[in-house]
């Protein structure tokens, strides 16, 4: 998350791994010699329903393209410039994984244009998310092979007039480079992450808030103490403890029970106590309400985090075991 983070807020440069590029294009060249005269699920078939019909070979490379332009049917908003380049980022992560059977221009081209912050425009709505993202990353691919549009600095471009701008030259299609775009999980998983890390700033802002609301009543330090939370042994209310603990460690607001309500000769004397004798639940709680949104939100990001390193396309191209395995990795249930 945090490398994702500073590739998306802070503008960090992407490289890619030698080593990693190495095995994206033994990929690629195992493919290659794989398959011929083989029949392979949208190489030299159709696809969905249409699988059953072989494509010649002769139109194969157009089969790619017309796969990229026939999905490319969004609607309504586009994806603000940061949504769009959390999917590039999580599309390219899982195609240098290197089993995805593409050359490496797109990964090139990929890193390219995220380094440049030139951005696909990418539609808000069209994907289904069962077969993949499939018109959103349609319209990443269209962008890619030097069609559609993009973001230029907060501007909609032709994507070919700002690639001739920097001289930067489109994807061609080698194999399968159309399908191994579409067919995955990135654009869920990208916006997915996204959410995450405001999550995490709306979790920190709102133990901060509640810090100060402690101050303001200037409570008792008892709910957010270690022997008290320490109890109940879940993660996230022990986190949260900690976390106020740290904030209010030097405070000269919070009171502590012992001094004024244990030892006090005061306290003993009344029959109606001027302090309260506990906070309301909006600040007796907080270790129990927001312990289980930091465990949510840890749960989410090791999923996401999964998937942003996975393979989610269809078919995997495993240049290890000599084989392709057909199935259902660009399913975005985890996400």
């Amino acid at each position: 998350m945090e490398d994702f983070s500073k590739i998306i807020f802070e503008e960090s440069k992407v490289e890619l791994n030698a080593k990693a590029l190495e095995k994206v294009d033994k990929n690629f060249e195992f493919l290659k010699q794989f398959s011929t005269e083989k029949v392979i699920y949208g190489i030299n078939t159709g696809f969905g329903p249409m699988a059953q019909y072989r494509v010649n070979e002769d139109k194969t490379l157009q089969l790619q393209y017309n796969l990229i332009r026939s999905h490319c049917s969004g609607s309504g908003k586009l994806l603000s410039p940061l949504l769009s380049k959390a999917v590039m980022i999580a599309r390219l992560n899982s195609l240098m994984q290197g089993y995805s059977g593409i050359h490496t221009e797109i990964v090139d081209l990929l890193k390219t244009l995220i380094n440049k912050n030139i951005i696909p425009c990418i539609y808000e709505h069209g994907g289904v998310g069962a077969s993949g993202d499939l018109v959103q990353l349609a319209h990443l691919a269209l962008a890619l092979i030097g069609e559609g549009e993009v973001y230029y600095k907060d501007e909609v471009h032709s994507a070919s007039e700002i690639f001739n701008r920097f001289n930067i030259k489109p994807l061609s299609i080698h194999i399968r480079e159309g399908l191994a775009i579409l067919n995955g999980t990135s654009a869920m998983t990208g916006i997915g992450m996204i959410n995450i890390i405001q999550a995490k700033k709306l979790l920190h802002w709102m133990i901060m808030l509640s810090a100060l609301t402690n101050e303001v009543v200037e409570a008792y330090s008892d709910h957010f103490s270690h022997e008290l939370n320490v109890v109940k042994p879940h993660e996230g209310q022990n986190w949260v403890a900690s976390a106020l603990r740290s904030i209010l460690k030097d405070s000269k607001l919070i009171r502590s029970r012992s001094e004024h309500l244990y030892e006090s000769d005061n306290v003993k004397r009344q029959e109606v106590f001027e302090d309260k004798v506990q906070e309301y639940y909006s600040l007796r709680c907080v270790t129990q309400i927001l312990g289980p949104v930091h465990d949510t939100i840890e749960y989410a990001e090791k999923v996401v985090t999964h998937e942003l390193n996975s393979v989610n396309d269809n078919s995997v191209i495993d240049h290890n075991n000599h084989n392709i395995f057909h199935g259902g990795e660009f399913h975005g249930d985890y996400v």
